[in-house]
């Protein structure tokens, strides 16, 4: 017989609660629930016994809504400090984290939480990923039992079209290990936007949430069972996709010393996406030998304007390299990327690969005329 789970001691439970509703990026940022969700959260650990000092509750409520609760800010060095500083070193068992905000997956496919110091040229966050593996190693020696609840979109970078390239916002990240348990619940699904329900103001997942771990409050402050409670919230959520209210598809994982695994949603996969303009400039150039040596790119290059040329980022990695020189030419003078044309395929006129090139630079440089006469 299975012995019964030892019941959590609330004193040894920790929780950072965020809720984001205003950003400094103005009003078309406003987002009106996370806070009103956090608090709600809060409550339903307080109510089961964990003392409010060890619940961190960081917040940026619309000036509508008084959340009737001491509160921290939810800007990024705050948030940082906690993150690596404060909690890292908690003496505890339990760890929950609540963010409610604004996300998206960037390039390398990393899901970014934005703070609400974020602004429309300096979109400042928290790298869920690199959080993730700073508590999953030795970096945090406590806090070996972890929920991690995320309801932000995961919406691609490139759909967005930010002007600004995101910036770099990683954690530290120790030696890994095998001691702690992680599940994350992450609420959109890549690729998708997390709805939020405006008249009631909650977020549409959210909601669902707190719902059913008010029916398990017999259970808190310990986590529920993810494979209990996923099951419930798919069939939520899926009810919401038919009456048209979202088209999310959560998506639970679960990483542990014994098990590593992501629990699929129940839907179809969001669509694959399409190569950008520049990942198919880039594919194109390095399908070339000779982009490969650094020697032949750097006779490539010479074959340039070096007006244009002396003010592009170099590196010695063929991939990194290709990416610094296709940016800067594409920013500078879009019509030099023809003249690149021409000095890579003078050296190797490979018909395919050139007729690959050409129509990727007609692509990445709309503003120059096509130049279909060099295929």
């Amino acid at each position: 017989m299975t012995a019964p789970t030892p019941p959590v001691d609330p004193a040894r439970v920790h929780a950072l609660i965020v809720g984001i509703e205003e950003y400094e990026a103005g009003d078309a940022w406003r987002l009106p629930g996370p806070a009103r969700d956090a608090v709600r959260f809060r409550r339903l650990l307080r109510d089961a016994g964990v003392p409010g000092s060890q619940l961190r509750l960081h917040l940026a409520p619309s000036p509508s809504y008084d959340p009737q609760v001491p509160y921290e800010p939810a800007d990024q060095a705050t948030l940082r400090r906690v993150l690596v500083r404060e909690l890292s070193l908690a003496e505890g068992d339990v760890l929950w984290v609540w963010w409610g905000g604004h996300g998206v997956l960037d390039r390398a496919g990393r899901l970014r939480l934005f703070c609400a110091d974020a602004g429309v040229a300096d979109k400042v966050g928290i790298d869920l990923d690199s959080a993730l593996a700073r508590y999953s190693g030795d970096a945090v020696p406590g806090l070996r039992e972890q929920m991690w609840i995320v309801d932000a979109c995961e919406t691609f970078e490139e759909d967005l079209a930010f002007r600004e390239a995101l910036p770099a916002d990683a954690l530290p990240v120790g030696r890994p290990g095998h001691a702690h348990r992680q599940t994350v619940l992450r609420a959109a699904g890549r690729g998708r936007a997390a709805a939020n329900d405006p008249v009631r103001a909650t977020g549409l997942v959210s909601d669902v949430l707190l719902g059913l771990l008010a029916d398990r409050a017999a259970v808190l402050p310990a986590p529920p069972d993810p494979e209990e409670l996923f099951p419930a919230v798919r069939e939520r959520i899926a009810a919401l996709r038919e009456e048209g209210r979202t088209l999310q598809h959560p998506e639970i994982r679960l990483q542990g010393p014994d098990r590593t695994e992501t629990l699929p949603p129940a839907g179809p996969p969001a669509p694959p996406r399409p190569l950008t303009a520049m990942l198919r400039a880039v594919e194109a150039l390095l399908a070339y030998p000779l982009m490969h040596d650094p020697d032949e790119r750097q006779t490539v290059v010479a074959a340039l304007n070096p007006r244009v040329t002396a003010v592009l980022r170099r590196h010695n990695k063929p991939r990194t390299d290709v990416v610094n020189i296709l940016g800067g030419l594409a920013r500078r003078s879009p019509e030099a990327l023809w003249d690149l044309f021409d000095a890579v395929v003078s050296l190797d006129d490979d018909p395919a690969l050139k007729e690959e090139l050409s129509a990727a630079i007609d692509e990445l440089a709309p503003t120059s005329p096509p130049r279909r006469d060099r295929r």
